[in-house]
C-alpha cells in the first residue's frame, strides 16, 4: 500500500473529499465553519470539528506544496514594506508576494534600512536564477 493511500485508511469519507477540505482551509482565510458550510453547499455533511482534525493530520503536507510554488518567468512581484509591533517594539516587514498572492520571501528587522531590503531582493532574484537554470530556461 503507498504512503499516500495509507494516510487516508480508515476514514469515512473519501480522500477527494477530505483534500478539498484541507485545500480550502488552507489555501483561502477561511474559518473551519465556513469549509463546513461550502461542503454542505454540495451535500457533503461533516462537522467543523472533523476539518480541524483533518487538516491536523493532512495540513502540513498540504501547506507545505502550496508554499513551494516554483516561480516562472511570467511571474509579477509585487513588494510590501510594512511596520509591525513585535512585544511592543517596532519591527518593518519586507514581503514580496507574486501574482496569485503566495508569499515568495520575507525579512522582520528591527531597523529600516537599504541593505535588508536589497538583500531580500538578491536571494529572489538569486532564487529564480536556480529554478530556471534548473529547468534549462534561459
Amino acid at each position: 500500500m503507498s504512503d499516500a493511500a495509507a494516510r487516508y485508511k480508515n476514514h469515512r469519507f473519501p480522500p477527494e473529499i477530505i483534500a478539498r477540505a484541507v485545500w480550502l482551509y488552507y489555501r483561502f482565510p477561511l474559518s473551519l465553519r465556513h469549509v463546513e458550510e461550502m461542503l454542505l453547499e454540495r451535500g457533503i455533511v461533516v462537522s467543523y470539528e472533523t476539518i480541524r482534525r483533518w487538516g491536523r493530520k493532512h495540513g502540513p503536507d498540504y501547506a507545505r506544496r502550496l508554499r513551494r510554488k516554483p516561480p516562472s518567468s511570467n511571474d509579477v512581484w509585487y513588494l510590501d514594506e510594512v511596520v509591525i509591533t513585535i512585544a511592543g517594539k517596532k519591527h518593518w516587514l519586507w514581503r514580496a508576494v507574486d501574482q496569485d498572492g503566495y508569499v515568495l520571501d520575507e525579512i522582520v528587522q528591527t531597523r529600516r534600512n537599504t541593505k535588508a531590503a536589497k538583500r531580500l531582493l538578491t536571494r529572489l532574484v538569486a532564487c529564480e536564477e536556480s529554478v530556471f537554470v534548473r529547468r534549462g530556461v534561459s
